[in-house]
């Protein structure tokens, strides 16, 4: 016998968060639950503003579409809309016990906050990887505050986070301030410039590697060797279900990319299944799911170490239940 119910949530985030040009104060989502027999699935449905092709009425709509055919015994076709098929497919894949019950929990760490935690934080590590957004400020206020983070802390390695910020003028001034010999120790930079052909030429004009993000979800084509080009990331609630997902980390495994599963934005839950997905998918590359401490409390499922409380059912509002 089968039930789904479709829940929404709202949390609250740090000040501090912003998304491109806008601040955002609170992440708001959906979960569905699937039950089949005695068998329970979850998954999180949270189209991210500015990011997602979806609003979040849209994505309702088609939640609870997709969840009445199922309920009637049906099997739908995957939903075109890139959150409803991804968390629909986790909530499948739990229900089926196909999602390991482990997750990759290695994550880069953003650069956020206190300087001084991170500062110790990184320091106390072995191998340090960090992940700092860059193109908010000057390029030239960027570019020195890489080159002292990489001088700070020998054994660090960054990942780099544009969003398109730069044009190619600016993506290099940004360049010019960080020592050719630091250079090395940026594993890359996602979406520096503007226009795909501008990364490209930055890449091969700085020898700083660049990784594909936004270009990939709008151009598949771009999955390929490519001069300068290290990693995809790909973030499953903007990409789509879990086996567009697993088509796309083997294409960039093939073609000698590095694949990372990345945030966006999730719930504890929605992080935590990432986490799961990461160490299915990916094992051998560190994943980007260094949002929670983004936000001010977890959602139903803890993620491991995090003292931030936890909200519970009570968090949740019913919006439709077969």
């Amino acid at each position: 016998m089968r039930s789904a119910t479709l829940f929404s949530y709202q949390l609250a985030l740090d000040a501090g968060v912003i998304l491109r040009d806008r601040r955002l104060k609170t992440r708001e989502g959906m979960l569905v639950k699937l039950i089949d027999d005695s068998s329970e699935g979850w998954g999180e449905i949270a189209p991210l503003p500015q990011f997602s092709v979806e609003t979040p009425e849209h994505a309702r709509h088609e939640a609870v579409r997709w969840l009445a055919r199922w309920c009637a015994g049906e099997q739908p076709p995957e939903s075109p809309l890139p959150s409803v098929a991804f968390g629909i497919s986790c909530a499948l894949a739990e229900l089926e016990g196909r999602l390991p019950a482990e997750g990759n929990l290695r994550s880069a760490l953003l650069c956020s906050g206190d300087p001084d935690a991170l500062f110790e934080r990184l320091r106390n590590q072995p191998a340090p990887l960090a992940k700092m957004k860059v193109g908010l400020y000057e390029a030239v206020r960027d570019g020195m505050q890489v080159n002292l983070l990489l001088e700070a802390l020998p054994n660090l390695t960054l990942r780099l986070d544009a969003n398109r910020s730069w044009t190619l003028e600016r993506a290099l001034k940004f360049a010019r301030y960080v020592t050719t010999e630091l250079r090395g120790r940026i594993a890359y930079l996602e979406e520096p410039c503007r226009t795909v052909a501008e990364s490209l030429a930055f890449a091969r004009q700085t020898g700083i590697a660049v990784a594909w993000d936004e270009s990939l979800r709008e151009d598949t084509t771009l999955l390929s060797a490519q001069q300068g080009v290290r990693a995809v990331v790909i973030k499953p609630t903007l990409t789509g279900s879990i086996q567009k997902v697993q088509r796309q980390v083997a294409a960039a495994q093939r073609l000698g990319l590095t694949p990372v599963i990345g945030s966006a934005l999730e719930s504890s839950l929605g992080l935590t299944q990432l986490a799961r997905l990461a160490q299915w998918l990916t094992p051998d590359s560190v994943p980007g799911l260094d949002t929670l401490q983004l936000m001010q409390q977890q959602l139903l499922r803890r993620w491991p170490g995090s003292s931030l409380p936890v909200s519970g059912m009570e968090g949740l509002q019913c919006l439709w239940q077969q």
